[in-house]
């Protein structure tokens, strides 16, 4: 039996399969969790904890699919560290084998001061670059991203992302009525694609039934309704 004030069915497949297939790899985890923005949340999407090769791999045909179905035109791909690194390889890896070969980089924490030297590994940054990161909360390592391919004479165009909070962004402490996501396409200026958004993640909750996540779609819910936004 569904929960009671269930959301829509879902019109994207892809997402919910998606939301299925973190809850299951204990990628996606419900309990009460501390954001960086220093809020309580009932639920936290660790994208490390995609630590196998059969996981890694099933993560990068969702982002894979997910940026294809886009539309989104792009050169390459750029990684952030940490996180950043295995994810750009394996949807590079992914997008090849569909039969979109692109060259992809990441960048060092620190600069290298021995062999080639620098921050930056991989091809060459150039062209119009897609960012492809696990889940954006306040927009920060984006804009690090941003410097990073501005500096090397590359155009960043586009972020692509596993989980979109829908959550306020912070800006000197305090919650703005928009989401970091919302930031990035309006003030940044750049293209954005994600895998699933926490929309989706209650629609999940309320399909599976009340005996099951009947109490964790409630708390997630009420996590919105304080912090939500588009």
């Amino acid at each position: 039996m569904a929960v009671e004030g269930a959301e829509p069915v879902s019109q994207d497949p892809l997402a919910q399969d998606f939301v299925q297939f973190s809850v299951e790899a204990g990628v996606l985890r419900f309990g009460e969790f501390k954001t960086k923005a220093g809020r309580q949340s009932p639920y936290f999407f660790n994208a490390g904890l995609f630590d196998d090769g059969g996981k890694l791999g099933r993560l990068a045909q969702f982002y894979a699919r997910r940026i294809l179905d886009s539309g989104i035109e792009f050169d390459m791909l750029f990684g952030p560290a940490y996180k950043g690194i295995p994810l750009v390889a394996a949807v590079a890896i992914e997008l090849a084998r569909l039969g979109r070969n692109v060259p992809f980089a990441y960048n060092r924490k620190e600069a290298k001061d021995h062999g080639e030297g620098g921050s930056l590994v991989g091809a060459p940054l150039a062209g119009r670059v897609m960012i492809v990161d696990d889940v954006m909360s306040a927009g920060t390592a984006v804009r690090e991203s941003i410097a990073i391919i501005e500096r090397a004479g590359a155009t960043p165009h586009a972020v692509a992302l596993a989980l979109d909070r829908q959550e306020k962004a912070t800006e000197n402490g305090q919650d703005v009525p928009y989401s970091a996501v919302a930031y990035v396409r309006r003030e940044l200026g750049l293209q954005v694609c994600v895998i699933a958004r926490l929309a989706d993640l209650l629609q999940y909750l309320a399909q599976r039934g009340a005996a099951e996540f009947g109490a964790h779609h409630q708390r997630v819910l009420a996590y919105r309704e304080r912090y939500g936004a588009g």
